[in-house]
């Protein structure tokens, strides 16, 4: 079994950390946090080298690769910066939607545009009060003649705002069927449709750069050729998109333990105490012996999980082993590198903080921990033939 990437891959990697380096300048990030901007100019200029959308096909300016080549570009942005990266790194977000059930003139139509950074797609999945449960009961969508008819509320919708292009909405189809899963139904809905409404969620911990909205929709009409895949069966599409987008986070969450990590060890290389290098101390070696570990188990788990998906049919459980591990890792090596760094550690100049709270959020999106180990156990008790 090998476990060294490939040299396409590795360029990858390299094209993306010397544009990292190349763009990602203290100054303008600091100023971006300060305002809590969308990094749109940085946002366009990964698009022109072909970062955003790079497992979409050629055919809509992608590069025709994988989830594995995805997270890895994810992974290097994050390391750059963890609040820009994940900004750049999720401007597609439930894209996967369309380049895997839509229509041929649904990806040619929206794909493009993303790839080419003119708009941000938005997954519009989670209503108030249900979690990240994803069988939906307040979003509707009634047909009135060749249209759709849209009525309901969706929260926490990422990037929900100015530079939306389209909402992947859940919806509920049919109301009487049984099970309820078979009731629900994808739709696109373009943002400038007549109806749509956004308010902004208010301050947040982290991520603080992407706009982040409730979206309601009153009577909002869109052609019945909007819908993305089977009907009625929209709940099982979105299910197997989840898995990507774990995994997607979970690259990001690696991304974010690798750039703590070597802001920490710049600093104990150059810290002295009583006459000492910080490095020199043998509780901060075995510190940053522990990160490092970290970070290499969960970037093989998350690999792992990436290339198992390009393999095909993603696999629910590593998927969510890969999200809970490198989640869980990113905060940990994040909480250590305050530690190493102290009272600086804790100051905004120094960043770690901010990657510290940019941790964090990864374990909520896309599923809690603990919906993440429902996932595990529920395949590993069923393989052995036991009943929760």
């Amino acid at each position: 079994m090998g476990f060294e990437l490939t040299r396409p891959q590795k360029d990858i990697q390299k094209a993306v950390r010397e544009y990292v380096k190349g763009e990602f300048k203290r100054e303008v990030i600091e100023e971006l946090t300060e305002k809590n901007q969308f990094p749109e100019a940085l946002w366009k200029k990964a698009a022109d080298l072909g970062f955003i959308g790079i497992h979409f096909p050629e055919t809509c300016s992608g590069q025709d690769l994988g989830l594995l080549e995805n997270a890895l570009v994810a992974e290097a942005l994050c390391t750059g910066d963890s609040t820009v990266g994940a900004g750049l790194s999720l401007s597609g977000f439930a894209s996967e939607t369309l380049l895997r059930f839509g229509t041929e003139e649904q990806k040619s139509t929206w794909l493009p545009k993303v790839a080419e950074g003119e708009i941000l797609s938005c997954g519009a999945f989670t209503e108030s009060g249900c979690g990240y449960d994803l069988n939906v009961k307040g979003t509707t969508a009634v047909k009135d003649g060749d249209h759709w008819v849209i009525n309901g509320s969706k929260n926490f919708v990422i990037n929900s705002g100015p530079l939306a292009g389209f909402y992947i909405v859940l919806c509920r189809t049919k109301a009487d069927a049984k099970p309820e899963t078979n009731g629900l139904s994808l739709i696109l809905v373009e943002s400038d449709r007549p109806g749509i409404s956004i308010s902004d969620v208010g301050p947040k911990t982290g991520f603080n750069l992407m706009h982040c909205a409730d979206v309601d929709f009153s009577d909002v009409q869109v052609p019945i050729s909007n819908t993305i895949g089977k009907e009625n069966r929209g709940f099982f599409h979105a299910s197997d998109i989840v898995c990507e987008n774990r995994i997607l986070i979970a690259a990001q969450a690696v991304g974010i333990a690798q750039g703590a990590y070597d802001r920490a060890l710049s600093y104990v290389k150059s810290r002295k105490m009583f006459g000492r290098k910080l490095s020199q101390f043998q509780v901060t070696e075995h510190k940053i012996a522990e990160m490092a570990a970290k970070i290499e188990m969960t970037r093989l788990l998350v690999y792992k999980a990436a290339s198992s998906c390009d393999a095909g049919p993603v696999d629910p459980k590593i998927a969510s082993m890969a999200k809970m591990c490198a989640t869980r890792a990113a905060i940990e090596v994040a909480d250590e590198a305050i530690q190493l760094l102290g009272g600086y550690g804790y100051m905004t100049e120094y960043e770690v903080e901010r990657y510290y709270r940019d941790a964090k959020i990864t374990q909520i999106i896309e599923g809690s921990c603990e919906t993440q180990k429902d996932t595990i156990a529920d395949a590993l008790l069923k393989k052995r033939g036991k009943n929760r």
